[in-house]
């Protein structure tokens, strides 16, 4: 099968002249359909910026990144909305969350802006909501949540359009142990059972420890690439 994500040469440079630091540099990665990969390092390894990278979020100053066949750096700016809205899921460690939104309206947005008639985006909606454990909590906002509650209704949003690729920046970092082992459970069983591919950013052991891939980056080099 082809890869989901092919990065080819990918560089990436911030300032220039003197001050020019190659955040990455000639970074080659394929991510696989069903893949369950964490980008590994300490803080300054590159992780985010590949992630950016492959979330369309930025582009690089060199190379090539490809997004299920779509080749990023041919796209104009609203195509690279539209991929971002339908091909990629986002989960962010501070779940950004609509704090005026019930669990289910967040969900929903994602699928409002895909033009989803409303009576398919509750469905849909709820089906998610019942993937990551949370029926019940489907009208209650934000703020009435715990920290890992938040985080699976954003994975559920992550979730809700079936994209190519789900891409996750440091998804445990603001929960407690329990609630990190159960976020990760979670997506495992999302992998397992669905297929969903995972490209996690982390440094967190209790992720690296379950991860079936673990691609290790240095100031922005890939160091090794070893699957579990």
């Amino acid at each position: 099968m082809d890869p989901i994500v092919t990065c080819r040469g990918v560089t990436k440079t911030f300032g220039s002249g003197e001050l020019a630091v190659n955040a990455l540099s000639r970074v080659d990665l394929d991510i696989a359909p069903g893949d369950f990969a964490t980008l590994a390092g300490p803080s300054g390894s590159g992780k985010t910026t590949l992630l950016n990278m492959v979330g369309a979020l930025d582009h690089p100053s060199a190379g090539e990144v490809t997004v299920d066949g779509q080749s990023l750096g041919d796209l104009k700016q609203a195509q690279l909305s539209d991929l971002r809205l339908r091909k990629i899921g986002f989960v962010f460690q501070s779940y950004n969350l609509v704090p005026v939104m019930s669990a289910c309206e967040n969900i929903e947005f994602v699928l409002e802006l895909q033009g989803i008639a409303k009576a398919d985006r509750r469905a849909k909606s709820l089906e998610a909501l019942r993937d990551v454990g949370l029926v019940g909590l489907e009208h209650r906002r934000p703020a009435a949540m715990s920290g890992g509650q938040q985080q699976r209704v954003a994975v559920a949003r992550a979730l809700v359009s079936r994209p190519a690729i789900v891409l996750a920046d440091e998804p445990s970092a603001n929960l407690d142990s329990k609630s990190a082992g159960e976020l990760i459970d979670l997506m495992l069983k999302l992998n397992d059972e669905h297929g969903t591919t995972f490209l996690i950013g982390t440094h967190d052991p209790r992720v690296l420890e379950r991860s079936k891939r673990q691609i290790n980056m240095l100031d922005g080099e890939i160091e090794s690439d070893t699957r579990h």
